[in-house]
């Protein structure tokens, strides 16, 4: 693992907390260089300081930026390559939930959940790609759900942006194959990440899966053989609850 991931350079969208600082965290562990970008500047600076523990600071950056816009995606992608000298590692994570009945959502809202969780992902593989092929090939991870294809009610934004990623990411998954550049998609279930808390922090819930599952999904994709593609996981906690 560490052979392979050695120097790498990885991008990792929402990489301040929750799910991206886990997997950050473990593409540093495993010997990559890591940009990372999010909305919220000082808890920015607080995940840089916390994964600059993990690897050297040398090998952590990044800068704040809203990837529903796409000037801020084409500023992270290259800044990334900029500071690193190039890029072979894409994590889109980044991603809101906002979960009302459609006639009580509002038009900014449908917007905004469009914009980060599936525009966002286009803005940032477009510039990626071209840099990836410079370098030979890459891989890009696209961080989905399992509401990508379980619809369920007061999800129709998030439904829609999800199932928009699935079908997004098998496309230019056949789009790029033979440029050496790989794609997955990872569709985890429940995930106790506090996405309003300190990096990595968890809710209590034990049942749920981790961000460390997550990112270990990750990493375990990235060292398969490069002649198969597991070009979908889905992840699921082994023991739920039982239904009452």
């Amino acid at each position: 693992m560490e052979v392979e991931l050695k120097d790498k350079i990885a991008v990792v969208t929402g990489g301040s907390r929750g799910i991206g600082y886990c997997i950050a965290e473990a593409l540093l562990a495993a010997g990559a260089k890591v940009f990372i970008c999010g909305r919220d500047a000082q808890a920015l600076k607080t995940a840089l300081e916390n994964l600059g523990r993990v690897g050297s600071k040398d090998r952590v950056a990044g800068i704040a930026a809203d990837v529903g816009r796409f000037e801020d995606c084409r500023k992270v992608i290259h800044r990334a390559a900029q500071h690193f000298g190039g890029l072979d590692i894409l994590v889109n994570n980044a991603g809101i939930g906002i979960f009302k009945p459609v006639d009580q959502l509002s038009p900014e809202e449908w917007d905004a959940t469009i914009q980060t969780n599936l525009s966002g992902v286009f803005y940032c593989c477009r510039e990626a790609i071209p840099l990836m092929r410079k370098r030979g090939g890459g891989y890009i991870f696209n961080i989905s759900s399992l509401a990508g294809v379980n619809p369920f009610a007061g999800g129709s934004a998030y439904n829609a942006s999800k199932f928009g990623l699935n079908g997004f990411s098998e496309a230019m998954m056949q789009d790029i194959r033979h440029d050496g550049i790989r794609v997955s998609y990872i569709m985890p279930g429940s995930v106790a990440t506090d996405f309003a808390g300190a990096p990595g922090s968890k809710s209590r819930e034990s049942w749920k899966l981790t961000g460390e599952d997550i990112a270990k999904a990750v990493i375990d994709l990235y060292v398969y053989p490069a002649s198969s593609l597991a070009s979908r996981i889905e992840l699921r906690p082994s023991q739920p609850p039982k239904k009452k």
